[in-house]
């Protein structure tokens, strides 16, 4: 038990022996148990109540805890993760009208908006209560309570939080049926050993790195480790780090106060808060400035954030994946990224092999594209030709799985039959080579194929391109003014 619930028990001897004389008098309903089911937080200012409250609830309960503190919900949340909140509607004497109430609910939905909350109140009435339900809790109880009532409503609330966990999980099975999360779709080596690698890390909770060129599908790696992990109750928040801009990299990922800014306001959870007790998905991870680096790094260390315009830290707890198609050893070498954020986010690194390295891969991926986009549109396409297939396994897909899944949408589109023809496919002239070197190419061909491939390899980062051709920015800058590229 935590020590805000000891708190509790710090109340007169005459009331503890009055409530315990109220219990041995009258025992609990037996043909409407609770089973130990549900995990509890208690929010009252009142520390008879709370005593009060948790021994009722305790023998029914998986864990109860309570505080005095409507600040320390956040906490909670974030670490004890309640099944059911009972909150308080006033915290203060002189308090009466439930505003106070009204306002840690909203707090409570924005940290966790499918949080179950029964309001309880010294004053109740049909219209507060009527109001308390349109603004998001799920049932009122007066005090004083009546037992069994207390209990019942309890047990609902929970049954209730039970089923909104099971219906979200058939919503993320159905997402994959349909499409909405594709599987992972692979039998080459290279993919099997990473299929068998996100299997084994994903009952653990350490931190992954996942490294790949663009479109290998980084960010699908990424939700089946979630999908599969203990934590798959809880939140997946992506987050692309490349597209947050500096002055506000505070404030999407810590939050802020109502009144920290002019535009503040209400309270905003950030993008971390919000992910805890879930997983934590930072995607483009290597494009981030050395001043936003360092701000992430705390957090990380520290596992806690500070909202904009508070100093109280709010603890949280997540499991990190980051991504990254930037070579990161290459930016500490120039400077460019930390070493100490590396050991942080990399306990282990996942590599996800280009789609030109993963051999028959390619039609798995082609045949399963064709079914979704056909359902798509409505179209009777269902196989690709063999000289479609042997156009698929020659072209080199320099914008891996996504340009593949943008051509199979686009073939599907054109298709006017039941089978994709080569006429269909409209692949891009960047990868209709893939290193092979017949005889009718010259030298300059050679060159402005190795000058696409690495412009392709690098996403079009000049720096990179150069380092991987060993040549200069300037005379890379004169190939592709030579080459029309």
């Amino acid at each position: 038990m935590c020590s805000e619930k000891h708190a509790g028990l710090f109340v007169s001897a005459r009331f503890r022996q009055t409530i315990i004389l109220i219990f041995v008098a009258a025992p609990f309903n037996k043909n409407n148990p609770m089973d130990k089911q549900g995990q509890i937080l208690i929010v009252d200012d009142n520390e008879d109540i709370l005593f009060a409250l948790n021994l009722l609830l305790e023998p029914h309960c998986e864990k109860v805890r309570v505080t005095t503190d409507p600040e320390r919900i956040a906490y909670f949340i974030n670490t004890f993760h309640p099944d059911v909140i009972l909150l308080d509607m006033n915290f203060h004497k002189d308090v009466a009208g439930g505003q106070e109430g009204f306002y840690w609910l909203e707090q409570i939905k924005a940290l966790d908006p499918d949080a179950v909350v029964i309001f309880i109140t010294a004053y109740a009435d049909m219209e507060k209560a009527v109001r308390a339900i349109k603004a998001g809790a799920v049932d009122f109880i007066p005090k004083p309570w009546e037992k069994e009532k207390l209990l019942a409503t309890v047990s609902a609330a929970v049954k209730l939080r039970m089923s909104r966990k099971e219906v979200d999980s058939l919503r993320r099975q159905v997402e994959v049926l349909q499409g909405a999360v594709p599987p992972l779709i692979g039998e080459s080596p290279a993919m099997c050993r990473l299929m068998d690698m996100i299997g084994h890390l994903s009952q653990t909770d350490a931190n992954i790195l996942i490294l790949g060129e663009n479109g290998t599908g980084k960010d699908l790696v990424a939700q089946q480790l979630y999908r599969h992990s203990p934590r798959a109750g809880g939140p997946f928040v992506h987050i692309d780090m490349g597209s947050i801009p500096e002055q506000l990299f505070e404030s999407e990922l810590f939050g802020y106060e109502k009144g920290a800014f002019t535009d503040a306001r209400k309270t905003k959870p950030g993008r971390m808060e919000t992910a805890s007790g879930g997983t934590l998905f930072l995607d483009e991870i290597g494009n981030l400035s050395a001043a936003m680096q360092a701000k992430l790094l705390t957090a990380i260390e520290k596992k806690e954030i500070v909202r904009l315009g508070a100093n109280v830290p709010v603890p949280i707890d997540v499991r990190l994946i980051s991504a990254t198609n930037a070579d990161l050893d290459r930016l500490i070498r120039e400077g460019l990224f930390r070493q100490d954020l590396l050991y942080r986010i990399n306990t282990i690194e996942l590599h996800i092999p280009p789609l030109r390295e993963r051999g028959d891969d390619v039609l798995l991926l082609a045949d399963f594209f064709i079914k979704r986009f056909a359902a798509k549109y409505n179209k009777k396409v269902s196989s690709i030709s063999t000289m479609t297939g042997r156009k698929l396994k020659e072209y080199a897909w320099p914008g891996n799985v996504r340009e593949l899944q943008h051509a199979m949408e686009r073939a599907v589109i054109l298709c006017t039959g039941s089978t994709v023809t080569p006429a269909d496919l409209m692949l891009s002239a960047k990868g209709k080579n893939r290193g092979n070197i017949p005889g009718t190419l010259n030298l300059e061909t050679l060159e402005r194929q190795a000058v696409e491939q690495a412009l392709a390899q690098c996403g079009g980062n000049i720096s990179r391109a150069a380092e991987l051709l060993g040549i200069t920015r300037f005379a890379l800058y004169r190939k592709m003014e030579k080459y029309g590229l």
